[in-house]
């Protein structure tokens, strides 16, 4: 899911053999913190963050960790969502910028997401109510309790991962090398963006099937979330191309609802959207001290360019630097940040810019 959501194109990117062989086999693991407070106040006794790595990390001699680097997703994603042929068979494989055999990459499943604990899990509408802060810290507890990282070459993130790195670089400004938030502002949710998560929320609530989370089968509210959801994600060019008359257009839509509404659960997106209601880095944007690059495409209805708003804030990033990719046969509007190909020069001229030698 994407700025929201990164899980709109990720569904369709499944690895291939021939990408899946080039990088090495992900580890999975579970870090189960007890008794995690969250900043509402309310405490879950076991809370289980489940996360993959490729790679090994390495050290200097003065234990220093030299080569992490910390991929995170977007709304309604898993770290599962790089492991495809758009995005780790674009950098993770032998040569490629972000080489699996010399980085050591970690690709955790957020509080509420994946294989994490999530209110599906059993808790329902009585599942800690979540926000961007308790989700950073965990990222953080993961990285240095479980992982034993204590330094990053790279921070990155997808959609809502973009977010959550651009609060790292704010709530750890000497912890990383290098930042690349993908399509993503650092500015509080508001306008049409907040208008429409409200909207997909009010949906959910508003339902009386959906009973106080205690549904026993998907409240209908869940199809109107999944429509906003979809026009959030969507990419007019190219969806004139997939669907260029009234029939296919039809089918288009009837078929990606009924995907979502198979893999989606009321309460799990209900929570996903409304964490990013404490999201606002802008005050603290002078405190990040590592180079920063953020990338953004034209296209993207979630984050739109005519707002300006990147190009103005990034002046408050002593050494940031906003790219705005063109619409292009190439770019699919949000999700264009799973698209490797399209960026990837980018993160390729960040890597040389902050001298990583892995």
């Amino acid at each position: 899911m994407t700025y929201l959501f990164s899980f709109l194109l990720s569904i369709a990117c499944l690895a291939t053999a021939a990408h899946a062989a080039s990088w090495p086999e992900p580890s999975e693991g579970d870090f189960v913190v007890k008794n995690f407070r969250f900043t509402s106040g309310e405490i879950l006794p076991q809370l289980n963050l489940h996360y993959r790595t490729l790679g090994t990390a390495q050290k200097d001699r003065k234990g220093h960790t030299t080569n992490a680097v910390l991929i995170m997703h977007g709304t309604g994603g898993a770290g599962t969502q790089f492991l495809n042929d758009r995005f780790g068979g674009e950098l993770f494989g032998p040569g490629q910028p972000l080489d699996a055999t010399r980085f050591f990459i970690v690709l955790p499943d957020d509080i509420g997401h994946g294989k994490s604990s999530k209110p599906s899990n059993g808790l329902h509408a009585k599942f800690p109510h979540y926000g961007y802060d308790d989700m950073v810290l965990a990222e953080y507890r993961l990285l240095t309790e479980k992982l034993k990282v204590n330094h990053l070459r790279l921070v990155m993130g997808t959609s809502m991962g973009g977010m959550h790195t651009w609060m790292w670089g704010e709530k750890y400004p000497d912890f990383m090398d290098a930042l690349m938030p993908l399509a993503s502002l650092p500015v509080q949710i508001s306008g049409r963006n907040r208008m429409l998560r409200k909207m997909l929320m009010d949906s959910i609530r508003t339902d009386p099937e959906w009973n106080n989370g205690e549904y026993t089968h998907p409240p209908h509210g869940l199809v109107g979330a999944v429509d906003i959801l979809l026009i959030m994600g969507s990419s007019p060019l190219q969806w004139q191309k997939e669907a260029p008359d009234r029939d296919s257009a039809d089918k288009f839509l009837d078929d990606r609802i009924a995907r979502y509404l198979q893999e989606d659960d009321a309460n799990d997106l209900l929570y996903q959207v409304d964490a990013s209601r404490d999201y606002n880095p802008q005050l603290q944007l002078a405190s990040i001290k590592a180079p920063l690059l953020a990338v953004n495409s034209a296209d993207d209805q979630i984050n739109p360019p005519e707002l300006g708003i990147l190009e103005r804030e990034i002046k408050n990033v002593a050494h940031g630097r906003a790219v705005i990719l063109p619409i292009s046969d190439k770019t699919r509007g949000h999700g264009t940040h799973t698209i490797a190909a399209i960026w990837k020069d980018q993160l390729v001229a960040l890597l040389k810019q902050t001298d990583a030698k892995p």
